[in-house]
């Protein structure tokens, strides 16, 4: 009966696999089908009624709606305003004077400032706004997404300053402080090798290496160690934040030491439209930056970091039960206090800045709504996926089996059911709820440290969110290759398996030691 009820709960998943990355279909099209067999599966096996079945759906959608695709468009919406205002072509001409080396500028915008990103706003912004910009700049637009989805993985748990790592303490009952110090050392590893690997991604082969090890090992333990330190004494709003901006500007002073010689078979070409160079004065990079500056300095001053400002506008909202059943969670819309709001007000504001018009912005909205509105369905379309099935026992009957099969050597598959609830969700913090419980639960059950077991929940769910159909269709958006979802799964996926085994390694390495 576990066995059944494993097979055809697992029935999306695998049809989500072999739909995007077999049968190469669209992702819109293929979350769409993906609902609709989880919808006939949970009324007419796991018997959820039809209104709780639909309630879930509604549930799932309004959460997608809000904030995850608020947050999406808003960025979107922010990097195209920079596009029409030209304020783009600005900053690409900083960046190059930083290097024209295609595997620096990576680093610096991939690796850093899309930890910057994941650690102050999360919800894709750290795939969307990177993976553009390099795009923009002249990196390859494929290998820029799969780049920044593969580094964003592992900070993902202090993402949106913390709070997967903040709802996972909530949830399993653990100590936010040791729980946080447990995720930033079960993930040390696997962060520390992601610049390289970003490198090697965006230079296209193992080869991209030469020449890079220096910088790349500056944007390593520059991000690394004070994200380290951040985790295990001050908690998990701060780490991401504290270590992206460190390596920043240490990435920056390295490229200026280590790679003054221009390696040819990587270099950018920004070329000047009159053909002529100019330098840019303060003023004008400020006026360029204007909008990521002002996302900043929303997002922290809104924060749970500035307490007067984000207590101010903490309450303004609404809260509603969608879900019809029992055990409905309750569903909140902050209408100010949200990242996408903030991220909006940074756009509006750095648009006129850079002398954008009312008109302007209105056109810039309305053409990414246009461009993007299958990225938009097939968020929604996974979300309401992800609630029917915790809603009807659906992601409960597939972690059970798992843990009956693995036994003793859980920890090794701990992990790798953090990457399904986060293929299944999309979200680092939906994952934390649907298996933080279970994660600790069981460690309990088999002996083992219940917040390192936490811990690796969170781990995973960062991994997952390499493959999730809502994260590739987010990449897939950011380089306008709606469509493309397919080949960008099957581009990822052998990374995501690489970081679930070593995962499943480092997890159960600690539980033998007792960590």
């Amino acid at each position: 009966m576990l066995l059944l009820k494993f097979i055809l709960a697992i029935l999306p998943i695998i049809w989500l696999i072999i739909a995007l990355s077999g049968l190469k279909m669209a992702g819109h099209k293929a979350c769409v089908i993906a609902l609709l067999i989880t919808m006939v599966l949970s009324v007419a096996y796991w018997k959820l009624n039809v209104i709780c079945t639909a309630t879930a759906a509604l549930e799932g959608i309004l959460n997608a709606l809000w904030p995850i695709c608020l947050v999406i468009i808003a960025a979107l919406f922010t990097y195209n305003l920079t596009l029409k205002t030209g304020a783009i072509e600005l900053i690409k001409k900083m960046l190059a004077s930083v290097s024209t080396d295609q595997r620096v500028l990576a680093l610096i915008i991939g690796w850093g400032f899309g930890n910057f990103m994941e650690g102050m706003a999360g919800f894709g912004t750290a795939v969307a706004i990177p993976a553009s910009m390099l795009a923009g700049i002249g990196l390859d637009p494929m290998s820029a997404v799969v780049g920044c989805l593969v580094v964003n993985s592992t900070p993902t748990a202090f993402g949106s300053v913390g709070v997967p790592t903040v709802t996972l303490s909530s949830v399993t009952g653990t100590n936010l402080l040791a729980l946080s110090g447990s995720v930033a050392v079960i993930q040390f590893i696997l962060t520390f090798l992601s610049p390289f690997i970003m490198v090697c991604i965006c230079g296209k082969g193992i080869k991209a290496l030469k020449g890079m090890i220096p910088t790349t090992l500056v944007a390593a333990l520059s991000f690394t160690i004070p994200w380290l330190i951040a985790a295990e004494f001050l908690g998990p709003e701060l780490p991401n934040i504290i270590g992206s901006i460190c390596s920043m500007i240490c990435m920056i002073a390295a490229a200026k030491i280590f790679n003054k010689n221009q390696d040819e078979a990587y270099a950018i070409e920004l070329k000047e439209e009159n053909g002529e160079e100019k330098s840019l004065t303060i003023s004008e990079g400020v006026k360029a930056w204007s909008s990521f500056i002002l996302i900043f300095v929303l997002l922290m001053i809104t924060s749970t970091l500035c307490p007067p400002i984000h207590n101010a506008i903490a309450d303004i909202k609404s809260t509603v039960v969608v879900y019809a059943g029992e055990q409905g969670n309750a569903l909140s819309f902050s209408w100010i206090n949200t990242p996408g709001i903030m991220i909006f007000i940074a756009a509006i504001i750095g648009g006129f800045i850079q002398k954008a018009t009312v008109k302007d912005m209105i056109e810039v909205l309305a053409e990414t709504l246009k461009k993007y509105w299958k990225t938009i369905l097939t968020i929604c379309s996974v979300m309401a996926t992800a609630k029917i099935m915790g809603y009807s026992g659906m992601i409960s009957d597939i972690a059970k089996l798992l843990v009956v099969v693995a036994g003793s050597f859980y920890p090794l598959i701990a992990p790798l059911i953090g990457a399904l609830g986060a293929f299944v969700t999309g979200s680092g913090t939906s994952t934390c709820v649907l298996f933080g419980g279970l994660q600790s639960e069981t460690a309990s059950t088999l002996g083992l440290n219940p917040t390192w077991m936490a811990a690796a929940n969170v781990f995973g769910a960062g991994i997952g969110k390499m493959i999730c159909p809502q994260g590739i269709a987010i990449g897939a958006g950011a380089i306008n290759a709606v469509g493309s979802e397919s080949k960008l799964l099957g581009a990822v996926f052998k990374y995501f398996l690489l970081y679930v085994i070593l995962a499943g390694i480092i997890c159960y390495a600690g539980s033998l030691i007792g960590l």
